[in-house]
């Protein structure tokens, strides 16, 4: 992390910090397993989980952006993917998006100029086994619901985050409707 700091300060000392937009992301959340003898694990806490798998400790990544003068600091729970950077990037450069980007444009949630996005689904698709454990499996998020359906053995799950972040009570059983329901938009997304 220091040398984010240095490209910080870099940029600032050529004058260039308020020209350039910088984005502190990951692809996924934290290591939480061993992969290697002696290799580093993160605690993903509350959240269970980390890389390799669709739990929040595996979706939920910290994500810093940096603009002087353009973006002030603040905090959001307003959840966003990476597919969002490009239309957003091209919103914040004053360019035109382009139709058809499965991203959405949050530059107004960074701008201030609004301060939550339109309900939308969010979807991911793990088709493959990893080293982290992580077995083949789907996820989609509607509102506070989470479903994950693996696809080897077709056990599905369900959480709402609202009163479970940790994702400890599977209630696929106590609302069936739901997990039917976000099932079906998995499959269509799928296809």
């Amino acid at each position: 992390d220091d040398c984010v700091g240095l490209v910080l300060d870099k940029l600032t000392e050529l004058k260039l910090d308020e020209k350039t937009i910088v984005i502190f992301t990951s692809d996924n959340g934290g290591l939480h397993v061993h992969e290697f003898t002696n290799s580093p694990s993160t605690h993903n806490t509350p959240y269970r989980g980390g890389k390799g798998f669709l739990y929040e400790g595996g979706l939920r990544v910290p994500t810093i952006i940096r603009w002087p003068g353009h973006i002030k600091p603040a905090v959001t729970g307003v959840p966003i993917v990476n597919i969002d950077w490009v239309p957003t990037l091209l919103a914040l450069a004053g360019l035109k998006i382009p139709d058809g980007l499965d991203g959405q444009d949050q530059s107004p949630l960074l701008l201030g100029t609004k301060a939550d996005q339109e309900p939308r689904v969010l979807y991911w698709h793990f088709p493959h086994y990893n080293n982290q454990g992580g077995r083949p499996a789907g996820a989609v998020r509607e509102g506070d619901w989470k479903y994950i359906k693996h696809y080897d053995t077709g056990r599905v799950e369900l959480y709402n985050l609202a009163d479970d972040v940790a994702e400890q009570h599977d209630v696929a059983t106590d609302h069936v409707g739901v997990a039917a329901s976000l099932d079906e938009l998995h499959s269509t997304w799928l296809k």
